[in-house]
């Protein structure tokens, strides 16, 4: 049985270094100049197999899981291409190290941009083939046979004559040869695990509760810590009275932190009564009074001016400016959470030259880095082990590691080991946000009812700016997650001008699930519908025509419409809304049906999607990563936002931030088109097109076209009201 191994850092040197008896590979890449024979046959801190001689194969994984299945389909780029017995196979978390790094976002190890498999598929694979290779050579050596001779199958490699040796036989013959630097991949048609659907590694331990998820950490003499942080963003704390938080049974300290005042505690309970009990008077600084309806009122007034221009082709505003009744609306979403269903956490034993971290990251090196600056150590001198994540969506990939770096502040407040808990409703009321926006976009049509022109001004804050990925990521002032899904249209629209607003207030603000394509699909796909039945044409065939050009974006749009029936009827009250959008590589098409109750509250019967992501690994990873996609942006659609009245966040859990509960889920059909195309991503793709599709359903259904979100049954009656 495949299993996941839970191992510390110190454990998995101590295990490396005792490996003369199997073998270690870092593969083709990157040795770091060491002497290829040495790192086969000594520890290799780059390694991302490890055969052991009893025919194990643990497979190191430099990504976090949390949920989205990497610790199986990156195992199967290994497996495809070692051709080892899948049940053989076994998987540990990696430490921080630099080998570990991104392939493509430069010296970090993180997860994130749905670029897990993108990132690592040449990588990993060549790391298979590598192992494949020495194991095939060594018993060839053996045998006294050409290598040619043998071949690898299930963990055994057959010689002439009907030879045949376990990998676990071989392993310590083959640490001692060298590492072929440029091994040959297999032939995609001899590929017997890739593209076929494959049992997740990780189901069993999260079955039977043996996972362990940050949260799940404990040690012996640990404490458990809350923090009572400022009621509005940048408060501080002028002054507070412990005494009758002291008095309650199981707390233990008190203590002021830069993030606030932590209650320490023996458990959860203790620590959550204690600060309960706390009497703190606040500083509430300068965002004490801001207010959604002001920032959208300011959002509103900057949408009419211009921006600075992301993308500019033609002249759209003299197009515009010619035009006898050009379209136009202005389109608005809201602040929103990222709402984990595992509060965040992290435990820290903070030692005078060496600190111990356990914790479900998506940031390892900036975390690690964070929390070395904080402890006054160098990063060598932190492990930061990753535990399960319940649930990212980027709220762990923060840039500031505020989570970390607060529970290393009470570390060294404390001096024992401890963890520190954010409820719901701390990360709810003081965390970090997906940003609001206000969209303003025009548009004329020319003849024959299509984009003549098109402009569209964006107002919202930047992600990037303030944070160390600024230099790279924010090019003439503009944040490209701001834009992205808008300044790269793949429609034909030979006028087209994307302009932006960034605006700056006391919001923190980071990447959510699909980042600027979550608000950017839902305003470009609503407001295309809108330019359809304008012009008196099918939404569907009128998105075909601007895309002649694309026969990806063709092909998972027509495969979406015909799968749902499109254009077949459905009951009274009922209707179909298409959208589309390209993302992170992969390219997704959905069809929504909906009806209203009599409440006003959309009813999401069936969602409809097809996606193409390039290459597959495993189709039961990227179903259920579209049917979790699609479930994560109808909540966002019907009910998420955040909203801010003197500048404290209205909402604190899940009964004032609902989620889509099942009762409320539709059904969800994935069709994945085949391709040989380089891997796309399916963490993510699969959240911007949902909102758009459910609003143009709605405007089929009820004639209601809505163009702010959430869809409120307020906001729908108001608009049927006028339809």
């Amino acid at each position: 049985m495949s299993e996941i191994i839970k191992v510390s850092r110190r454990e998995f040197i101590k295990t490396g270094l005792l490996v003369g008896g199997g073998l270690v590979l870092a593969c083709h890449i990157p040795l770091g100049g060491r002497d290829a024979a040495a790192a086969a046959t000594t520890f290799a801190p780059n390694a991302f197999l490890r055969i052991g001689t009893d025919g194990s194969v643990t497979v190191i994984v430099n990504k976090s899981e949390m949920g989205q299945g990497v610790y199986t389909s990156l195992p199967m780029l290994i497996a495809e291409e070692l051709e080892c017995d899948w049940k053989r196979v076994r998987v540990q978390a990696a430490p921080v190290a630099p080998e570990y790094n991104h392939t493509q976002f430069g010296a970090i190890m993180v997860t994130g941009g749905s670029t897990s498999v993108r990132s690592e598929w040449e990588r990993l694979s060549k790391a298979g083939a590598a192992a494949r290779e020495m194991l095939v050579a060594a018993a060839a050596k053996s045998w006294k046979v050409e290598p040619s001779a043998c071949r690898a199958e299930n963990g055994v490699v057959v010689g002439p004559g009907g030879k045949r040796a376990g990998y676990g036989s071989l392993a310590t013959r083959a640490a001692k040869l060298p590492v072929p630097q440029e091994p040959k991949l297999k032939n995609p048609k001899q590929r017997k695990l890739l593209g076929k659907p494959i049992h997740r590694l990780d189901s069993p331990a999260k079955i039977n509760g043996t996972a362990i998820f940050g949260i799940d950490v404990h040690v012996p003499g640990m404490l458990t810590a809350v923090i009572a942080r400022p009621p509005v963003f940048g408060g501080t704390v002028k002054s507070f009275d412990a005494k009758k938080a002291l008095t309650v049974p199981g707390v233990k300290q008190v203590v002021a932190v830069p993030a606030g005042v932590a209650v320490v505690a023996e458990g959860f309970w203790p620590a959550q009564k204690g600060r309960e009990a706390l009497e703190i008077t606040w500083d509430e600084g300068q965002w004490a009074q801001i207010s959604t309806p002001a920032m959208r009122e300011e959002y509103a007034r900057l949408s009419a001016m211009p921006g600075l221009a992301a993308r500019h082709d033609g002249d759209a505003p003299t197009e515009l400016a010619k035009a006898a009744h050009p379209l136009q609306a202005e389109y608005e979403v809201p602040y929103l959470a990222h709402a984990t269903m595992e509060p965040l956490n992290c435990f820290v034993d903070l030692k005078k030259d060496h600190c111990l971290i356990r914790t479900g990251s998506q940031f390892q090196t900036v975390d690690r880095n964070a929390a070395a600056r904080e402890a006054g150590l160098k990063p060598e001198q932190v492990a930061l082990e990753t535990t399960f994540l319940g649930g990212g969506f980027g709220r762990r990939a923060c840039p500031a590691s505020d989570f970390v770096v607060e529970a290393v502040q009470v570390a060294k407040a404390v001096g024992k080991p401890v963890k520190v808990i954010r409820s719901r409703d701390d990360d709810m009321r003081a965390g970090f946000y997906r940003p609001m926006w206000y969209d303003r976009i025009a548009a004329c049509l020319d003849d024959k009812g299509y984009p003549l022109a098109w402009r569209h001004t964006i107002v919202g804050q930047s992600i990037i700016a303030g944070t160390a990925f600024e230099s790279a990521m924010v090019k003439g002032g503009i944040d490209h997650t701001s834009v992205e899904g808008a300044a790269d249209t793949p429609y034909a629209i030979p006028n087209l001008l994307v302009d932006l607003h960034t605006t700056k207030n006391g919001v923190p603000v980071l990447w959510w699930r699909s980042v600027g394509h979550s608000h950017n699909a839902f305003v470009v796909e609503s407001f295309l519908d809108e330019l359809a039945h304008s012009a008196g044409k099918d939404p569907y065939q009128y998105r075909r025509a601007l895309l002649a050009n694309h026969p990806r974006h063709l092909a998972v749009l027509q495969t979406a419409a015909e799968k749902a029936g499109w254009g077949t009827k459905l009951p009274v009250g009922t209707g179909r809304g298409i959208a589309l959008h390209e993302s992170f590589g992969s390219f997704v098409a959905q069809v929504a049906e909906v009806s209203l109750d009599a409440a006003g509250q959309v009813q999401v019967h069936r969602v409809v999607c097809a996606i193409d992501c390039g290459r597959i690994v495993n189709p039961d990873t990227i179903a259920a990563q579209m049917e979790s996609g699609i479930v994560f942006g109808l909540s966002a659609a019907l009910y998420g936002a955040i909203t801010l009245k003197n500048g404290r966040v209205e909402q604190g859990n899940f009964d004032t931030y609902p989620l889509v509960r099942m009762q409320g889920s539709p059904l969800v059909e994935v069709h994945i088109i085949p391709s040989d195309e380089p891997p796309g991503g399916v963490g993510e793709p699969g959240v911007p097109p949902i909102a758009p599709a459910v609003a143009n359903a709605l405007f089929a259904a009820t004639g209601a076209r809505i163009r702010s979100l959430p869809l409120t049954p307020e906001k729908v009656m108001a608009a049927r009201s006028k339809a």
